[in-house]
């Protein structure tokens, strides 16, 4: 699975909230398709099955990638600068 970039996971943590709330205060179609689609679009990406293991898996992907993505980038910028 590519590991999808911690900004791109927040973006969909975030839709998939706003499309649970949305759907808890109005329970009709079109809250129901939209949440349908942050849940499916959240398991694709996190290469899940069910939302309850797409939001542990996105938890886990992003308390791991703070520290390792900066430290790519920078050493990226460092091997540049050597170069």
């Amino acid at each position: 699975m590519i590991t999808p970039h911690p900004q791109r996971l927040r973006t969909l943590l975030a839709r998939y909230a706003q499309a649970r709330i949305a759907h808890f205060e109005n329970d009709g179609e079109a809250t129901r398709r939209a949440l349908e689609d942050a849940t499916y679009t959240l398991c694709v990406t996190t290469g899940t099955s069910t939302a309850e293991a797409a939001l542990h898996r996105a938890d886990d992907l992003l308390a791991g990638s703070a520290a390792p993505y900066r430290s790519t980038v920078r050493d990226q910028g460092e091997r540049a600068m050597a170069a």
